[in-house]
């Protein structure tokens, strides 16, 4: 934590919040969204919600809550309106049999409890389940009394649905009704509306490229206030059962108290050729014969692909690979990217290796290319450590991670490329912003932006993510001065019930230069602050650069950096609790007696100021009380985060 609170100190940042009511993603690469389960996000940018695999379950949700209700003058609480569209296909693994659906989801929480199995990836537990669903389903359940194998319907707090329609859609011309085969493999859009004045919910469908039907399959009457919490997530949700399915999202748009904006199926990502509609005329043992052949097929072409990848120096797949499905890049592909990793194209340098601008031919993705040294400090163990960590994190403050390659003892990462660079270029050197010094606001936007992200890896991921190496050059910042946080070379993982140990000291020391008389000399930064601090002369460490800013926020960042680095881990901050402070939505409780001692003293004497964070019961302490996670080295106090 003691990195964090460097970034409060070079910083001196505050959270800015920014409720984002309306957002359109033609395909998902950059999209914020978040992928639990089985799925994630491929390489061409189609959403993933499963494989081909059986007993899988897949959610994609808006990473944040949003707000459903408002109050109105009678002091009753309204619904809102809100209209959304996607474009979404599916395509069962046997065409003859089919799968299962997926469906669209207002959910209170994203961490849904529900088994792989026919439902959808939606809880089936009726006295407990609270939730709206709009599901797309291609089998016939009994159970759930559906109305057949290829319909549409409205799911509130059940599986049972409340109204169902085959599916379809009413062209402008006739008023006729047209059927569309959900399971067909080929693109399908759809458009859900709830008018919040007329409490009416409707729902079309058509094929993609076709204009949206003037007459919706379903309009249902509901009062979606008695359904939904004040703050429901937003998202998508499928699974497969012992029936096998590939459930895609190619595109999504989304607005409160507004029109969704309109996709454009010209924009968005589809699959390089469309799934071959197989001939069933002489019954399923056709299909059976044809698929055989395909998959023989297949497996030639995938002989084939491996004595490629030897004849170019790349490596077969790796365990971890299939895994974590992280995409491979071929090495031609990124030398070609990067112009051979040419000297015009260097934009970094470290002890890991070397950063280059690239762009990936056929898409016009422009990349950031890691080129780790072979010999460097990041080796294969730092190097699986970055892939596995980053490859299935979605958040708006992480570097998104597209890919790697390997070719015999040169390891590469594929990341988003960030023309304004590390924050460290901003702060110290000539960077792309020379001549233009960090105002408070963006510096207030860029703590925001880490603090979320380090509130994210610890709490809202599967798996707890301890990153260990929080500084400014591991900060990259996109072209609206947002914070973006990368290199996980030395990130670990721990399951949430476990508390992580640390048995050794890792990342980077924080120093401040300065010059005495003497000659140079340099101070550890957080010494200096604690002195300052125990002097009543804190705001003496705002960058003298900084003409205009607010002295009780300074005061309060400075504050909490101390804090995160306070040398007993019991009496550091969460994250969670740093994020609350930031917003003003908790209190900065009395300071330790010991905050400006360089060895803490007996914690029976300082009680748990910060308590349990009790507004949320599931989050648990990234520290121990254990002397493990803290050492006193000389003058200077480290902690692992």
């Amino acid at each position: 934590m003691e990195a964090l609170g460097l970034l409060f100190h070079l910083l001196l940042l505050g959270l800015l919040v920014h409720a984002e009511l309306n957002f359109t993603y033609k395909g998902f690469l950059k999209a914020n969204v978040t992928t639990e389960g089985a799925s994630f996000v491929k390489s061409d940018g189609i959403l993933a919600l499963t494989n081909d695999s059986v007993r899988l379950i897949g959610h994609s949700f808006y990473p944040s809550p949003i707000r459903f209700k408002k109050s109105n003058p009678n002091r009753t609480e309204a619904a809102v309106t809100f209209s959304t569209n996607f474009v979404f296909s599916i395509t069962p693994k046997y065409p003859e049999i089919g799968g299962h659906g997926l469906a669209f989801v207002l959910m209170p929480t994203e961490k849904l409890k529900s088994l792989p199995n026919q439902y959808l990836g939606l809880p089936n537990d009726t006295d407990n389940a609270r939730f709206f669903a709009v599901e797309f389903d291609v089998v016939q359940n009994v159970e759930l009394q559906d109305i057949n194998d290829n319909h549409v319907g409205i799911d509130i707090s059940s599986l049972i649905s409340n109204i169902s329609e085959p599916a379809a859609y009413y062209s402008s011309n006739d008023n006729r009704s047209n059927s569309v085969a959900l399971k067909s493999g080929e693109p399908i859009q759809a458009w859900i509306d709830y008018d919040s004045n007329k409490m009416l919910m409707n729902v079309s469908i058509s094929p993609c490229g076709t204009l949206r039907p003037h007459r919706p399959l379903i309009s249902f009457p509901i009062d979606l206030s008695l359904v939904l919490d004040e703050y429901m997530y937003v998202g998508f949700s499928a699974s497969t059962g012992l029936l096998a399915a590939l459930h895609y999202v190619h595109g999504w748009s989304f607005s409160i108290e507004g029109r969704a904006q309109d996709l454009d199926p010209r924009k968005l990502p589809f699959l390089n050729s469309k799934p071959n509609k197989l001939m069933h005329s002489k019954g399923f043992a056709v299909g059976i014969t044809l698929a055989s052949i395909t998959l023989i097929f297949l497996a030639i072409i995938g002989v084939i692909q491996i004595i490629f990848r030897i004849r170019d120096g790349d490596e077969i797949m790796e365990d971890w690979e299939i895994e974590y499905r992280v995409h491979r890049f071929n090495y031609s592909e990124l030398f070609s990217a990067t112009r051979g990793f040419g000297e015009k194209n260097l934009v970094g340098s470290g002890g890991f290796g070397r950063v280059y601008r690239g762009v990936i031919r056929g898409t016009g993705l422009e990349v950031a290319v890691k080129r780790v040294y072979s010999g460097s400090r990041q080796g294969m163990r730092e190097f699986v450590a970055e892939i596995t960590s980053v490859g299935r994190l979605r958040h708006r403050n992480l570097v998104h991670l597209h890919g790697w390659c390997r070719k015999q003892n040169e390891l590469l990462l594929v990341y988003d490329y960030f023309p304004n660079g590390s924050l460290d270029k901003l702060l110290y050197e000539d960077g792309p912003l020379k001549g233009k010094n960090l105002t408070w606001d963006q510096r207030y936007k860029i703590l925001t932006g880490i603090a979320h992200a380090l509130l994210y890896l610890h709490e809202n991921c599967n798996q707890r993510v301890v990153h260990r190496d929080v500084k400014p050059s591991n900060v990259l910042i996109d072209e609206d001065l947002n914070a973006k946080l990368g290199d996980f070379g030395l990130a670990r993982t721990y399951e949430h019930n476990n508390d992580p140990q640390t048995t050794h000291i890792v990342g980077t020391l924080g120093r401040r230069p300065i010059e005495p008389q003497s000659g140079a000399d340099e101070l550890v930064l957080v010494d200096w602050v604690r002195e300052l601090h125990s002097r009543g002369e804190i705001t003496r460490a705002i960058d003298p650069t900084l003409k205009n800013y607010h002295s009780g926020e300074a005061q309060l960042v400075l504050t909490l950096g101390l804090l995160c680095c306070h040398p007993h881990p019991d009496n550091r901050p969460t994250m969670r609790r740093v994020v609350q402070l930031l917003l003003g939505d908790a209190t900065l409780p009395p300071l330790p007696h010991d905050i400006h001692m360089e060895v803490p003293i007996a914690i029976t004497e300082y009680s748990d100021t910060f308590g349990d964070d009790s507004d949320n019961p599931s989050s648990q302490k990234m520290s121990s009380s254990s002397s493990k996670n803290s050492w006193t080295i000389g003058h200077t106090t480290r902690v692992t985060f």
